[in-house]
Order: structure tokens, then C-alpha cells, then sequence
């Protein structure tokens, strides 16, 4: 089984476009808000501020208490919106229960908006014509390429259906001419459709829900999930929606280690394209 190194990607990737960066007139400018103490969030976070540091991006980290109103949030990002040396943000979800996730993602300008979450990219992505790539799925199209894995004339299956992954990850999927079916927790007889991809995107939020037996032998499997679980001695280690171990399959990427570096990386690429977009202004 071919293991598909996200890390070995990103590591090419990044190089790239540091020296890309390293090239323009001025530093692209990034920055985080961050609600709350989630840890998951923090460590996401600190990843992504160290990836700026190490390309030549500038990071602008705004940290707000989770008791925070929404006005309070507005302000702030509507303050980042006019700041000329912010290129992309990002609002790190979730967001603490009482601030609508939704509401706080229309308030990014579409101009700004690094993780293409706002409805104006989104529509644009839909039509043809992005501005920015949603990260996490253009992130495991990146692999695919650089595996070689023409998705072209393949049957793909996207389990999950947010608007974060799955909906975005079928539609890139469907525009490099795979046949895309998107199941959820309401599909039946979710293995039969399984059994049946060239290629399973696995979303599902589910910590080590799928196993060796649900994939066909020359399938490509790409885990998108990432959780913690506790493990004895009251520590705790990364998995995957998928049970790694078991497979047996074409090709499949690690927890951790796989799709996540890229996340990190395509938001560093949407930051210097938004940054190159702002100067033909």
C-alpha cells in the first residue's frame, strides 16, 4: 500500500512558496481570530501562525475571551476588514455556544476571506471562477496530483456534508471529472457505496468509524478526520475517521501526518494570492 505523505507534500510544497514570497515587494499578512480556549483550536492556530513565521508571512493573532459578544467579535473583524497589511483571515471555528458561526463568517470581507467560507467565494467557487481554494479539500486534491492519481473518469465517494469539506471536496473532485456520490449519516447501506469508490474522501467526524472491510482492495482512501482519544496512563493519541491499520488498499493517507500539513499549507497559498489579488487593486 502506497502511504500518501501529506507532510512530504507540504514540505515541497512550502518551499515553493517561500520562495515565491521572498520575491514580492512586500510581506502578505495573515491573521487568526481565535474565540475561546478549545485546545484543538490553539494548537491549529499555533500551526498556523509558526507556518507564517517560516514562509515570511506576517501573522496578526487577535485572541478573544469565549464570553465575548457579537458585537464585540464584529468590531474586531470589521477592524482587520480596512487593515491594509491584512491580506486573508481566518475566524478559527468552532466558535463558543452564542455567537452565530455563520454571522461571524459573513462578517470577513470576501476579499479577505483565506478559508473561501464566505457565500460570495462560495458562489464563485460554485460558478467556476474561484478567488481562494477551501483549504482541507484542495489540500487532498494537491496530494492527488502529486501522487500522479488522475481522478479523471473515477467513481469518488465524499462521506460527510459540511460546508467546510465535504460539499467543497465533491465539487473539486466532480470539476477534475471523477463521478462523485456524497454520503452522510443518513445514506443507507453506506459499505455498497463504499465498496464501489476508486477514491473515498472520508469526513464523517467519526473517530476510527471505518475499517479495513469497507474499502475495495484498489481503492485510494484520504482521511480527513482528526481526533484525540485517550489512551492508558491519561494520555492521548491522534486517529483518523479510518482505522489505518486494517487497510489494504491501492493507497491511503496517515493520522497524522496526511491531510492536515496540507490545511496549513493551501491557507498559506490562498494568503499570498489573496496579497497578489489586493495589488492589482
Amino acid at each position: 500500500m502506497l502511504i500518501l505523505d501529506g507532510k512530504a507534500v507540504a514540505k515541497a510544497r512550502r518551499e515553493a512558496l517561500k520562495q515565491k514570497i521572498a520575491k514580492l515587494p512586500s510581506k502578505p499578512g495573515l491573521a487568526v481570530v481565535l474565540v475561546g480556549e478549545d485546545k484543538a483550536s490553539q494548537v491549529y492556530v499555533g500551526g498556523k501562525i509558526k507556518a507564517c513565521h517560516e514562509l515570511g508571512i506576517e501573522s496578526y493573532e487577535v485572541l478573544l475571551p469565549a464570553n465575548v459578544t457579537e458585537a464585540e467579535l464584529k468590531k474586531q473583524i470589521d477592524r482587520l476588514n480596512e487593515d491594509k497589511n491584512v491580506h486573508g483571515m481566518i475566524v478559527q471555528l468552532p466558535l463558543p455556544k452564542g455567537i452565530n458561526s455563520q454571522k461571524a463568517i459573513g462578517w470577513v470581507s470576501p476579499h479577505k476571506d483565506a478559508d473561501c467560507l464566505t457565500m460570495e467565494n462560495l458562489g464563485a467557487l460554485w460558478a467556476g471562477q474561484p478567488r481562494t481554494m477551501p483549504c482541507t479539500p484542495s489540500g487532498v486534491m494537491a496530494i492527488l496530483e502529486h501522487y500522479k492519481i488522475d481522478v479523471s473518469g473515477l467513481n469518488a465517494v465524499v462521506v460527510g456534508r459540511s460546508n467546510i469539506v465535504g460539499k467543497p471536496m465533491a465539487h473539486l473532485l466532480s470539476s477534475a471529472n471523477a463521478t462523485v456520490t456524497i454520503c452522510h449519516s443518513k445514506t443507507k447501506k453506506l459499505r455498497e457505496h463504499l465498496k464501489r469508490a476508486d477514491i473515498a474522501v472520508i469526513a464523517a467526524g467519526q473517530p476510527e468509524f471505518l475499517g479495513g472491510e469497507d474499502f475495495a482492495k484498489d481503492s485510494v482512501v484520504i482521511d480527513v478526520g482528526i481526533h484525540r482519544t485517550a489512551i492508558a496512563g491519561g494520555k492521548d493519541r491522534l486517529c483518523g475517521d479510518v482505522r489505518f491499520s486494517e487497510l489494504n488498499v491501492r493507497a491511503a493517507t496517515p493520522v497524522p501526518g496526511g491531510v492536515g500539513p496540507m490545511t496549513i499549507t493551501m491557507l498559506m497559498e490562498n494568503t499570498v494570492r489573496l496579497y497578489e489579488l489586493s495589488q492589482q487593486h
